[in-house]
């Protein structure tokens, strides 16, 4: 999965949401509770499990995400970029300053490796 590299370079919190809305339109934050606050080697490790993700075919589901990330620079005003993951569907949608229009939807293999490590991750984080 592809990543905006400028981005990923100036992150330092990543927090880590549980999605429990869709938003009323594309471009505003997911609704839901931030459960995490991962920093330092946590936010770069995440970052790069992120990046591992292989691609897959869409799956239909309607997109239904659970989990999302938003991603801060050192000022902590506004978020880079989020990323939200349906892990039904196989889909992310990210959005923010950061994110270009060609890496706005892309499809992940939630079946492998990293995406189970992912959505552990997650689940972790949620008590």
């Amino acid at each position: 999965m592809q990543l905006p590299a400028e981005a990923v370079a100036a992150t330092v919190l990543i927090e880590v949401v549980r999605i429990s809305a869709l938003p009323t339109r594309r471009g505003v934050p997911y609704l839901g509770r931030v459960v995490a606050h991962w920093a330092g080697s946590e936010a770069a490790d995440a970052l790069t499990l992120i990046e591992k993700l292989p691609g897959s075919e869409q799956h239909r589901c309607g997109f239904s995400p659970g989990w999302s990330i938003r991603a801060y620079e050192d000022s902590l005003d506004l978020a880079l970029f989020e990323a939200a993951f349906c892990f039904r569907c196989h889909e992310v949608r990210m959005h923010g300053t950061a994110v270009p229009s060609v890496l706005a939807t892309q499809f992940f293999d939630a079946d492998t490796p990293p995406a189970q490590t992912l959505l552990a991750l997650f689940r972790e984080a949620a008590p």
